[in-house]
């Protein structure tokens, strides 16, 4: 028989141990393909050039994302494929085969699963690419071009990308069966296993993880300026290594001192199931330790998206606060601006006020730009604005010493260091206890000067050493008149020393920014790849531990064990086996959600939460499938009588 027709009936007969791996790898380049073709397409051209080159970027960001999950995966697949095939294969041996050939029989069965998986997975993302592009516009809301035709040059890109890994792993599959003896092939699944480690090894490992671990959660969300990115990254491999070690070692002793313990071991089936968990925790540690760091990428990644999407939203309604807003040496702005106003539009709200303006070297701090205006404005001016304006107002007076700093919302920061600055006006130096990211002035606290509150007593104190500016601002009821009313107010705008009036707008029909939108799509997408690939490598790894079970689970039938004491047993083995990695997912996710939220200076608690039930939906139902596949596999499956 040739080695192709062997080995296509080795795939065809082993298909559905390969289904998962298959499955879940024709999902990642499905992907990897659309984002491909959307970056050599024209979709987002409908937003501009400068949205399109972002949104163009970050797609080539989350596609080198994919592109290191795929190794990793690919790496961890074909470990897992090697060792159930040289179980299999190794009879081949005693037939007459040499190793050469018996590595070759693998090379070209695992070319199959390859070759199906990526045949899969750009068939179907041609079919459905169309659709994938109105689902990424649908989910981000905002217009998509659509276009339906495939783009040759994205095939290409994905069919070498996916392929050059994976011939890499192949053979590397193929040199190791070569250069393995027969024994090697025929223990296989025996090498691994975990019988017993001493105590004192394990509470070493599970330390040293454990410190290691909370030394990555401290990097993750201290503070800093200059070096927050390293410190972001440094937790990254701290958090890494401690989950490898926490698994490697505190899971282990843990289950150790559980079945030392007699009273807790005898009761129901957990002297089935914990044991079993310490028989084989020496090879599985590797898996939960790989699921729980795809399931930590998982929460961040769909925390990133409802954060974006959500600061955007507050970004646009901060930035559109007010339609047009005007500063100005001249007392008279108010009665000017009003009279270009009338018969244009009904004003929904607008308000007035007046700033002090002291010298630029009578105001220094960490957080002003010397080229910026610096504006001192008064507590009950902004009370009163706000209340005019409808916007939340929750601040005590500052004291006499202190200050406020108008601040604006920000995507991301890369400044995190919460402290107070020192501002010093006029020879005397203030603390800054806040930084009020409240669209008080709207889009002039981002563009125009940095605004300070004072109390009411320092305003009138400064007010005679301080120059005049006064400030007002509308919010237009009819936005179809922006164009017109903007033409009128250019012809106000002057920057002289006798007569400095300048205009704030952002026309309300620009999709300037429109590419932040698109972050919360790709996160969701992101999300999708790593806990459908995280799932599949927990169903994966279980379904082949199943069929490793079935001469133990034969023997533990001729024991006189029920099929329902079985079935017990399964689940439980199998709820820890998916309960384990989540448990410590959900503590490093909380961390890495916190630190997000330090740089977006927001609280993503809410989001942290429904992130991490959406990853525990999906691995419930995971787990789910795997229990129903495993008893089924081991013929231990309950039948519920029938109800007349």
């Amino acid at each position: 028989m040739k080695i192709v027709r062997l080995a296509f009936l080795n795939f065809k007969n082993s298909f559905k141990s390969y289904l998962s791996l298959v499955l879940s790898l024709a999902f990642t380049i499905l992907v990897f393909f659309n984002f491909q073709n959307i970056i050599h397409s024209d979709a987002f051209a409908i937003l501009g050039q400068r949205n399109k080159d972002y949104i163009d970027m970050l797609i080539q960001i989350c596609l080198t994302v994919l592109l290191c999950f795929l190794f990793f995966f690919l790496w961890y697949a074909t470990n897992v494929f090697l060792t159930r095939r040289k179980r299999e294969i190794g009879i081949y041996i005693f037939m007459g085969m040499s190793n050469r050939k018996i590595g070759s029989l693998y090379l070209v069965e695992i070319s199959f699963v390859g070759a199906t998986a990526l045949i899969m997975g750009i068939v179907f993302g041609a079919l459905f690419a169309g659709l994938f592009q109105m689902i990424m516009g649908a989910v981000s809301d905002i217009t998509v071009d659509v276009r339906f035709g495939i783009s040759i040059k994205a095939i290409k890109m994905t069919s070498v990308s996916f392929l050059s890994m994976y011939l890499f792993f192949a053979l590397k599959g193929f040199w190791n069966i070569t250069h393995s003896s027969v024994l090697n092939m025929i223990s296989a699944a025996k090498q691994n296993e975990y019988l017993h480690v001493k105590p004192v090894v394990l509470l070493l490992k599970a330390a040293l993880g454990a410190i290691v671990l909370a030394s990555g959660y401290y990097y993750a969300n201290k503070g800093g300026r200059n070096d927050i990115l390293t410190n972001a990254l440094l937790a990254v491999v701290l958090v890494i290594i401690g989950v490898y070690l926490l698994f490697g070692g505190l899971i282990p002793l843990v289950f150790q001192m559980l079945a030392a313990c007699k009273g807790f071991l005898y009761r129901g089936q957990r002297c089935l199931w914990v044991n079993q968990t310490i028989f084989r925790m020496r090879k599985n540690y590797r898996t939960y330790a790989m699921v729980c760091i795809m399931g930590i990428c998982s929460v961040t990644a769909l925390a990133t998206g409802f954060a974006m999407r959500d600061r955007y939203d507050n970004m646009v309604a901060f930035n559109h606060q007010y339609t047009f807003q005007f500063i100005s040496n001249q007392s008279n702005i108010e009665k000017t601006t009003q009279t270009l106003l009338d018969g244009k539009s009904p004003i929904t709200y607008q308000s007035a006020l007046c700033a002090l303006s002291p010298d630029s070297e009578q105001l220094l701090s960490t957080y002003s730009d010397v080229r910026q205006m610096h504006l001192l404005l008064s507590y009950s001016d902004i009370q009163r604005i706000a209340q005019e304006a409808g916007v939340t107002f929750a601040f005590a007076e500052p004291a006499d010493d202190e200050v406020y700093y108008l601040s604006h919302l920000v995507l991301l920061s890369f400044i995190t260091n919460g402290e107070a600055e020192p501002v010093t006006i006029a020879g005397k130096t203030y603390r800054q206890t806040q930084r009020i990211m409240t669209p008080y002035l709207g889009y002039m606290q981002k563009e125009l000067a940095c605004f300070y509150i004072v109390s009411d007593r320092e305003y009138e104190r400064l007010k005679a050493q301080s120059g005049l500016y006064y400030i007002c601002n509308y919010k237009l009821a009819d936005d179809s008149v922006f164009g017109e009313a903007r033409a009128a107010f250019d012809a106000i705008v002057s920057n002289t020393d006798e007569n400095y009036t300048a205009r704030v707008s952002i026309d309300p029909f620009s999709n300037e920014g429109e590419w932040i939108k698109a972050v919360y799509s790709l996160c969701i997408f992101m999300f999708l790849v790593f806990i459908v690939a995280s799932g599949c490598i927990m169903f994966m790894k279980l379904y082949n531990d199943s069929f490793e079970e079935t001469e133990r689970y034969t023997v533990l039938k001729k024991l006189g064990f029920s099929t329902r004491t079985l079935s017990a047993s399964i689940a439980h083995e199998l709820v820890t086996a998916y309960l384990l990695p989540f448990v410590v997912m959900t503590v490093s996710a909380y961390f890495s959600v916190l630190a997000l939220g330090k740089m977006m200076r927001a609280d993503l608690f809410v989001i942290y939460v429904v992130s991490t039930v959406v990853v525990l939906i999906v691995f419930v139902l995971f787990c789910a499938l795997s229990i129903v596949v495993y008893q089924r596999t081991l013929s231990v499956t309950v039948r519920r009588p029938r109800r007349w």
